[in-house]
């Protein structure tokens, strides 16, 4: 039997929807905006979270969690899970939102007009400073050094989400080449990562800041082998300090908290599908919520 030919990309691209995209074909397009009306729920607090616990979405739960751990009573907030397997996404309630359908997605209800933010990167910083500047250095070295290791981490994940882990654990087909080129680039990013902790705590130096809760849900969870079942491969265990930053920054309750919101697989106690209010980490988890046997 002869092997097909190597594939050569046409004159034109066309959207096949039944054979773009692997695993995600059913929510993936190429185009934007609503695919069917549906609107978002309000909670009572001014600020109203739409999102899921990937590390973007933990990102922002863990600044929410973070923010009241250290005493500001206004970051109360709602979370509400938008469930992307399903296309919540693509509601018009979302949308109006996010123009991009992405998770998180924050609604800052706390001006006379509601102020929409989305990207992660945008709404740490803007929860940062709407909170006198919480975990963003004041200025000098240190914000330069935070704000660069935060866009760091915008620019790097996409290799390491949408390359490394899409062709390592979702593409329907293992390609070498992809595999390996973008394997070799999150090596890269991890050596990055570990000279820098090598010479300082955290990554914006000896405080802890939004840089680390941002770099923190991708590469620490890479590097406990916790993310795309990539760990042997790629010899995580090689990055010592990565490592000793990760633990630390995994034992702060906040970052235990706010890991857990949104999350939707897993054990039940690691799940709270909903937050509305503090209590609800005791009361309303997965575990606590599962019927009992009969």
């Amino acid at each position: 039997m002869s092997e097909a030919p190597p594939y050569q990309p046409p004159s034109v691209w066309s959207w096949k929807k039944d054979g773009n995209g692997g695993r995600f074909a059913s929510i993936n397009r190429p185009v934007a905006g609503a695919t069917h009306e549906r609107e978002l729920p309000v909670g009572r607090h001014p600020l109203q979270l739409y999102s899921l616990a990937t590390p973007n979405g933990v990102k922002v739960t863990v600044m929410l969690e973070e923010l009241l751990e250290a005493g500001h009573e206004g970051a109360e907030y709602d979370a509400w899970l938008v469930r992307i397997d399903a296309g919540e996404q693509f509601g018009s309630g979302f949308v109006g939102i996010n123009p991009n359908s992405k998770i998180p997605a924050l609604l800052d209800r706390s001006g006379p007009e509601p102020l929409r933010v989305f990207e992660s990167g945008a709404i740490l910083l803007h929860l940062a400073e709407k909170f006198g500047g919480a975990f963003l250095p004041a200025g000098g070295a240190a914000r330069a050094e935070c704000l660069s290791w935060l866009f760091w981490q915008m620019g790097s994940a996409p290799f390491l989400g949408g390359g490394f882990g899409h062709f390592y654990a979702y593409a329907p087909e293992k390609i070498e080449y992809a595999i390996d080129r973008y394997a070799m680039e999150v090596k890269r990013q991890l050596d990055v990562l570990d000279r820098r902790l090598a010479e300082s705590p955290f990554l914006a130096g000896a405080d802890y800041t939004i840089a680390d809760m941002a770099v923190w849900p991708w590469y620490g969870t890479l590097v406990k082998g916790q993310l795309y079942g990539a760990g042997e491969f790629l010899q995580v265990q090689d990055y010592r300090h990565v490592l000793r930053w990760t633990d630390a920054i995994a034992q702060r309750p906040a970052v235990r908290r706010g890991r857990i919101v949104n999350r939707s697989w897993g054990q039940p106690a690691s799940q709270l599908l909903e937050r509305h209010q503090a209590s609800d980490f005791d009361t309303r988890t997965q575990d606590k919520l599962a019927p009992a046997a009969g």
